[in-house]
């Protein structure tokens, strides 16, 4: 969407807001690098301000974010039009949002990903780590070969977290498993490259990898495919994504980025909106894994336990899952 196509979408909002309720918010999201229909991230948080939208009959504007430059713009807009609460996709908006927020300090500002300390600023971030480990336990378990694969996209610490994770769990089943790990791209590009995606996991699988965890955006549906062709299995993340390739998804790491925007949505229009920090675990249910009729074949009764187990452990904090972003070491 264009600014020009913001314009109209503000229009239209205008002559929706019949009610009292629509008419005291007028909620705006910013999509970043992938697009609203990455099949993760960004969609994750699609499915939730449009659940938002269907049960509150209140519609949302959206910029879909396709160079680096358009985020500062497309935050300004939207404050300048008057939209509140502004919702912010991924941790490349944290500058921007703080330029813009400092700006409009009676506007409300949400960061997914990201952390930004103003009083009219709500910062949401996640334990991907924790959610990782138990993916990693799921793939470990699930290996036959003892060998497994893991595809981030851009090479950030927030995908080294995890990759982290992911091994972590994977070797507290087995030791002796092997862990393999390759970055798409240092460049945002690396959100979006499927081609890319699937030349690593295939290089992975020639490595006697059999199960490849994908946290890489849009990238990960390469992956997923090159799973299915070469008859291995894959998992998913940020989005339920075993729809994808049922009986070659073996699960996916969940992570609750729709929840997240929903409720950014929904606590503006109670007036329950804080500014601050979350930090969504699995003691929080902000992190978790996939189980469903897709993949539920795969999935055997050991496993599950296995994994019920581990998550109690966290939460109980007698497993403390190693977060990368600490100390930049994946040290456990």
């Amino acid at each position: 969407m264009n600014f020009s196509r913001i314009g109209l979408a503000a229009g239209l909002f205008l002559g929706y807001a019949g009610t009292a309720v629509a008419a005291d918010i007028s909620p705006a999201v910013v999509f970043d690098m992938g697009g609203k229909f990455d099949k993760s991230f960004n969609q994750g948080v699609y499915d939730g301000v449009e659940r938002f939208k269907e049960e509150n009959g209140v519609e949302y504007r959206e910029f879909e974010v396709t160079n680096e430059t358009q985020r500062e713009q497309a935050l300004r807009r939207f404050a300048q039009r008057g939209a509140n609460p502004i919702l912010g996709i991924g941790f490349a908006q944290a500058g921007p949002i703080e330029v813009v927020a400092k700006e409009f300090p009676e506007t409300q500002f949400t960061i997914i990903d990201g952390v930004v300390d103003l009083p009219n600023v709500q910062s949401i971030v996640f334990k991907e780590h924790e959610g990782s480990f138990l993916v990693g336990v799921i793939a470990a378990m699930a290996s036959e070969s003892d060998v497994v694969g893991f595809v981030g996209g851009m090479d950030i610490p927030l995908i080294r977290r995890f990759a982290c994770g992911y091994e972590q769990g994977a070797k507290f089943v087995n030791t002796d498993v092997e862990v393999i790990q390759n970055m798409t791209g240092t460049t945002p590009a690396a959100w979006n490259d499927p081609g890319r995606g699937s030349e690593l996991a295939k290089g992975q699988f020639d490595r006697q990898a059999d199960v490849v965890y994908a946290a890489a955006g849009g990238t990960g549906v390469g992956v997923y495919q090159a799973a299915e062709d070469g008859g291995k299995l894959a998992i998913g993340v940020d989005s339920n994504q075993n729809y994808l390739h049922p009986g070659t998804m073996l699960t996916s790491m969940l992570k609750r980025v729709d929840v997240a925007a929903y409720d950014t949505f929904k606590s503006a229009m109670d007036g329950s909106w804080e500014p601050g920090m979350k930090v969504l675990g699995l003691a929080e249910e902000g992190v978790g894994w996939a189980l469903d009729e897709h993949n539920e074949s795969l999935i055997t009764a050991d496993i599950q336990a296995m994994v019920e187990e581990a998550s109690a452990k966290i939460v109980a904090g007698d497993i403390v899952v190693h977060d990368y972003t600490v100390d930049n070491t994946c040290t456990y």
